[in-house]
């Protein structure tokens, strides 16, 4: 051990690997590799306190190369964030540790979001960036002025979403976001020949990146990129040239260095080859205090934040902190509650999509720091309103263009909410949550609060044909575990469903609209009935011979099919359905008495995946049985057989 900062990087190596030696398995590759690129950055650039790892005026740091979680893990460890012990570290990979085999979001210990999937991590890093800007704009740079830092590899580069989080985070301007590229030329497979030719500094240079290549094992060439970096306007990608594996003797620098076995005499030759002495898991006390001064160096502008914040008016302190803990405003939902008693009234109908309009148009008025945006559709959704835009000239606006770049989206959007302080909401038609599934995934296991409005649910909406016609989408989505996913039926639901979406603040909702007109199906709006996931909606005097299930648009549907039941005098009840979550929530004697003894019928212009929870082993299902077609959208409903005299002849059947 020749000087104090190459001890400091080696201290990284050597508890990644006595961690993964230990365990038998993990990543050695990018916490070795890239262990010069984070000593610099933590000891010389990042603004943290690591006792008090919640500061909200904090910079981010966010592992997008999950698969290297030790290195973050060791960097938590020897700058003393809460939890992160020599115990959890031996621990690595085992049920119950912190140190989990990919970073999983705990910000009291440091870890800001979940990471693993290559390229998620780059796309939150921007939202948090985005984020930033925003509350600096509104809340005042004496308050929020912090940046965001990202390590990724070259998986991260390669994976499409990269692409469009560089153009946007370039074009937008983010300033304060730093992309640290681990460059070791190596993926799983070998040498990134084999599938990449591209120069990626080229790429960002294109995108309006402030771009700096540098030896990512010479920490003084670190330092001086970060620190150009730091006074540059524009987001910076600093490409680190890297030896993957760097420390284990005929390892580093192959393939294997990605995800090999460390064995035992590898770890020897190892502490022999760069003169580490010491004990698995020991590191020495000079390197030890080292480590510990770095984890206090953003004390003093903590202190000096602390101060400011201290020293608020009082009006302005109260929103700092509602702001900063999350908590909407007062009174935020009255709108959306006098606009339901309001559509109620006047049995208001109109197109599904226009209907989510209304609705995040008055939550935004309400909402101060909600952000909304969606890829190059807002003409098609119509959810933009009176939002101004977020730009690189207004970073107060509050509706981002995304550009066609639903990855990015909805990336960004975990992003933000990871980052707190703001409302993300995103919009795109339901066919496009393909796109977004790992965003969705994610989200849920992050408990993160994000909204996204999804319209053109179905084969309603025309012409398009069966590419954008949605069928098995509902079914996907409500296959994610802590999403909640709603499909009002008018304008009453969508406000309701609105406001239960926003008032969530555990996790991901997805709001499910119709394109094609929806007419009212109901005429109060005192108490939330979609808080119970699924009410009786008409219940037939002297009991019911059939329950009709619907959801969304096809609740008009189910309406009208119960109303030719009732002329030929059998007796059917429906039940609208706008939450399967919320209503699985509900005690049993309560979903029985929705749901009834009858015989059920569900009805939805989706897939049947799912609903046989609902009408039971002898129910019926009317929907759709394969893709959609192009056409009139009057003709696409009766060709499909979703009409009420379909509904009516579907529940008679289930009679005998």
């Amino acid at each position: 051990m020749t000087d104090l900062p190459r001890g400091m990087a080696d201290a990284i190596r050597f508890l990644s690997m006595d961690a993964i030696a230990r365990v038998g398995e993990g990543h050695p590759g990018t916490p070795l590799g890239a262990a010069e690129i984070c000593t610099a950055l933590w000891t010389r650039h990042m603004d943290y306190v690591a006792e008090d790892p919640l500061w909200f005026d904090r910079d981010r740091f966010v592992l997008s190369a999950g698969h290297g979680s030790m290195l973050l893990y060791s960097l938590l460890h020897l700058t003393g964030h809460p939890g992160m012990t020599t115990e959890a570290l031996r621990r690595f990979r085992e049920l119950g540790s912190p140190c989990e085999g990919h970073p999983e979001r705990a910000p009291g210990h440091g870890v800001e979001v979940t990471t693993g999937l290559l390229g998620q991590g780059v796309g939150n890093a921007a939202g948090m960036a985005l984020a930033e800007s925003f509350l600096s704009a509104t809340l005042g740079p004496d308050l929020v002025d912090h940046r965001t830092w990202v390590l990724s590899g070259d998986g991260c580069l390669q994976e499409g979403i990269a692409h469009e989080v560089a153009a946007l985070a370039g074009h937008l301007r983010l300033g304060k976001l730093c992309w640290l590229w681990d460059d070791n030329r190596m993926t799983d497979d070998g040498d990134i020949a084999l599938a990449m030719s591209e120069d990626f500094a080229a790429r960002f240079r294109a995108a309006h990146w402030h771009v700096q290549e540098v030896d990512g094992h010479d920490l003084d060439a670190l330092d001086a990129a970060m620190a150009l970096a730091k006074r540059d306007p524009r987001p910076s990608f600093i490409a680190c040239r890297t030896i993957i594996g760097r420390g284990l003797p005929g390892v580093e620098g192959t393939r294997a260095a990605h995800s090999a076995r460390i064995r035992p005499e590898t770890v020897e030759a190892a502490r022999a080859a760069r003169d580490w002495p010491h004990a698995p898991f020991h590191v020495p006390n000079a390197l030890a205090e080292a480590w510990a001064q770095a984890g206090r160096r953003g004390a003093g502008k903590r202190d000096a934040w602390r101060a400011r914040v201290a020293a608020l008016p009082a009006e302005r302190r109260r929103e700092l902190d509602r702001v900063m803990e999350g908590r909407l405003p007062a009174g935020w939902a009255d709108g959306l509650r006098a606009h339901a008693r309001d559509v109620a009234a006047r049995a208001h109908g109109d197109h599904g999509w226009k209907l989510s309009g209304d609705m995040l148009e008055r939550a935004a008025a309400a909402i101060p720091e909600l952000l909304c945006g969606a890829p190059d559709l807002e003409g098609a959704t119509q959810h933009k309103r009176a939002l101004p835009a977020f730009t690189a000239a207004d970073r107060s606006g509050r509706y981002v263009h995304y550009g066609v770049r639903e990855h990015a989206m909805g990336a960004m959007l975990n992003g933000m909410a990871a980052h707190g302080g703001v409302v993300p909401t995103g919009v795109t038609y339901l066919v496009f949550s393909d796109y977004l599934r790992p965003v969705l995934r994610l989200a849920a296991m992050m408990k993160l609060p994000v909204v996204h409005a999804f319209t053109h649910d179905s084969i309603g909406i025309g012409r398009n044909g069966p590419t954008h016609q949605p069928v098995e989408h509902l079914a996907s989505l409500r296959a994610i575990p802590g999403l909640h996913v709603f499909r009002p039926a008018d304008a009453v639901e969508a406000a309701e469903c609105w406001e239960l979406a926003l008032a969530r603040r555990n996790g991901p909702s997805a709001l499910v609209f119709a394109r094609q007109p929806m007419p009212a199906v109901r005429r109060d709006a005192g108490a939330n009935r979609s808080a119970e996931g699924a009410y009786v909606l008409r219940e037939p005097q002297d009991g019911r011979d059939v329950t009709l299930l619907a959801t969304g648009s096809e609740v008009a549907l189910a309406l009208a099919a119960s109303d030719l039941l009732a002329a030929e005098g059998v007796r059917a009840a429906v039940v609208s359905m706008p939450c399967w979550e919320l209503f699985e929530a509900q005690p049993a004697a309560e979903r029985t008495a929705v749901l009834g003894a009858a015989p059920r019928l569900g009805i939805e212009a989706a897939a049947r995946l799912g609903w046989d929870r609902w009408t039971g082993e002898d129910g019926g299902f009317l929907g759709m049985t394969g893709y959609g077609a192009s056409g009139a959208e009057a003709d696409l409903w009766r060709h499909f057989g979703l009409t009420p005299e379909d509904a009516a002849r579907a529940a008679k059947a289930l009679l005998g």
